[in-house]
């Protein structure tokens, strides 16, 4: 058997998430969300000041600034100033943010499992357990 070429197994992984994320922007876009607005959002409550959500999510900070601006304008996140710190704000996700994540994630979700249901379930199982070994 040839060695596999990691070029073409990181190629593949990135074709598979951007036919995910391809495949429910639209119903993402009916939320009032942008993806990467969605990615935000996803992170908010884990990583709650904007330089920490650009390194998690490998964004530059001014997009990251950007997206903030549009979500906090839009009624999903609000700015609180940092008990811990008073010269630091924190991002807190509202009601309409958490709902609009939680459906934002369905949808990722539902258009991922699509393409996993490709697979059977041991097969699921060794994907699963690849992944984990690899992260």
């Amino acid at each position: 058997m040839s060695k596999i070429e990691p070029a073409r197994v990181w190629s593949l992984n990135y074709r598979l998430l951007m036919s995910v994320i391809t495949a429910a922007a639209p119903a993402i876009a009916a939320l009032g969300l942008e993806t990467k607005e969605l990615f935000v959002l996803g992170e908010v409550e884990e990583h709650p000041y904007p330089a920490a959500l650009a390194a998690t999510l490998c964004m530059p900070k001014p997009s990251v600034t950007v997206y903030v601006k549009r979500l906090e304008a839009a009624g999903f996140l609000r700015r609180e100033i940092d008990p811990a710190d008073l010269r630091r704000h924190r991002l807190v996700l509202t009601a309409a943010g958490r709902k609009a994540a939680a459906q934002g994630k369905a949808l990722l979700s539902k258009a991922f499992s699509d393409r996993l249901g490709r697979l059977g379930v041991a097969e699921q199982a060794v994907l699963l357990s690849l992944l984990e070994k690899m992260t």
